[in-house]
């Protein structure tokens, strides 16, 4: 390693890279530096890189912290290095295929993370098949008066859908305000299938539980409610990706959650924090490993909504 004023020589996986400003800070809040972030992301790849392969990643950067401006970079920056696997997707607005960065190794992680992306934005789908998702996503966001306890009852009604339809569900928080309940998919998925589904399951539990479930976006309708937001199920969104750092007051995880964990939340008394920082999540790793290791290829079906 070499270190100048500004810049740090670091080869890593055989791979020359040039890290800048370790030490601007990132969250003012906390003082959490760049450097940092760029630690965190270097010691969690090995539970977040799985999770990354082979999607296209829009990255959302904040070059000067959480405070300042920030942007989303779908095309793979034109100075990437050789080494770094792009793809070509297909953009609607643009016309043309528009290079995505693909990040499958920790140099290309480390790198990323050196442009101050602290988000990451995978896709729903692989490259090789963008038409095809991995899983149906289930956004869980609380209006005013609504909380994590509101989210956790909703999940678990979600889990309970899926249960009786013999399926796997796997859940974790978006690191922000909500939580996000996920049903991994096989081969032979579709937008086509999954969005009009979990469009389904949201205006079902909508139904069945008005004063805790709403299905649309408009705001007025949202308060103390919990919006399921089916929409994310889109071949042009993306969906943070777990153990992705957010972008608020201080540095808080996408955090994965067991079950039991959601239901005792659904019983909460008084609001508290499910997601957590950086050290306390890679201590839950180590202890643990990747609760949502076994989402990864797992071949699942859903049922036809035609028949």
């Amino acid at each position: 390693m070499r270190a100048t004023k500004r810049h740090t020589e670091v080869e890593v996986g055989g791979r020359a890279l040039r890290l800048s400003n370790r030490e601007k800070v990132l969250y003012p809040a906390t003082g959490f530096t760049k450097g940092e972030l760029i630690d965190y992301y270097a010691a969690v790849a090995p539970y977040l890189l799985p999770h990354l392969a082979g999607r296209p990643l829009t990255l959302k950067r904040y070059p000067d912290g959480v405070e300042e401006p920030y942007f989303f970079e779908k095309r793979c920056p034109a100075h990437r290095p050789e080494w770094v696997r792009t793809a070509p997707v297909w953009s609607e607005r643009e016309q043309e295929d528009l290079e995505y960065c693909l990040c499958e190794d920790l140099p290309t992680l480390i790198w990323v993370a050196n442009l101050a992306a602290i988000e990451l934005h995978p896709s729903l789908s692989r490259a090789r098949d963008m038409d095809a998702p991995t899983a149906a996503v289930f956004d869980l966001d609380p209006g005013e008066g609504a909380g994590l306890r509101e989210c956790a009852r909703v999940a678990l009604s979600i889990r309970e859908i899926f249960d009786a339809l013999a399926l796997r569900t796997f859940v974790k928080t978006s690191g922000s305000k909500g939580l996000q309940v996920y049903v991994p998919l096989g081969a032979g998925s579709s937008y086509e299938q999954t969005k009009p589904f979990a469009r389904a399951v949201a205006e079902l539990l909508e139904k069945q539980q008005p004063a805790l479930v709403v299905s649309r976006m408009a705001r007025r309708l949202r308060a103390g409610r919990v919006l399921i937001d089916w929409s994310q199920n889109d071949p042009h969104k993306t969906t943070v990706a777990i153990y992705s750092l957010r972008a608020h007051t201080e540095p808080l995880a996408s955090t994965p959650l067991t079950w039991e964990e959601v239901e005792r939340a659904s019983r909460w008394r008084r609001e508290r924090p499910l997601s957590v920082g950086p050290a306390q999540l890679l201590k839950r790793v180590e202890r643990d490993g990747d609760p949502f290791a076994e989402a990864l290829g797992l071949e699942q079906h859903l049922p036809d909504l035609t028949q």
